[in-house]
């Protein structure tokens, strides 16, 4: 199921040098994480530095942990705030929303 989310857990867990134990940990930590929400803030308030700095430290955890749609579209979110396209970046956001809850709901079922 975890496929289904985005999550690449075979890469996942060869980044974990096999231990599923420990990814399946990290994973189940990832919803605490509070980058999404500060980005969702941030977006909402039209603060580019905050929504940059958010969406980025959120792709660097997706990337660990291999979540690699949500990387993507956090990725391509980052690039077009850094070229100045605020609106298109802002755009992202109900893509991101949803596969976030995707993978939120996925780690909770494991």
């Amino acid at each position: 199921m975890l496929k289904i989310s985005g999550i690449n857990v075979d890469e996942g867990l060869e980044r974990f040098m096999g231990n599923e134990s420990m990814f399946r940990r990290f994973l189940k930590k990832f919803p605490s994480d509070k980058n999404f929400g500060e980005l969702k803030a941030a977006v909402a308030a039209d603060d580019v530095d905050g929504a940059i700095r958010a969406s980025h430290t959120l792709k660097g955890v997706c990337g660990n942990l291999s979540m690699t749609v949500l990387f993507g579209l956090l990725s391509d979110q980052i690039a077009l705030m850094r070229g100045g396209k605020w609106d298109e970046a802002k755009a992202l956001m109900p893509d991101i929303e949803e596969n976030y809850d995707a993978v939120v709901g996925e780690i909770a079922k494991i």
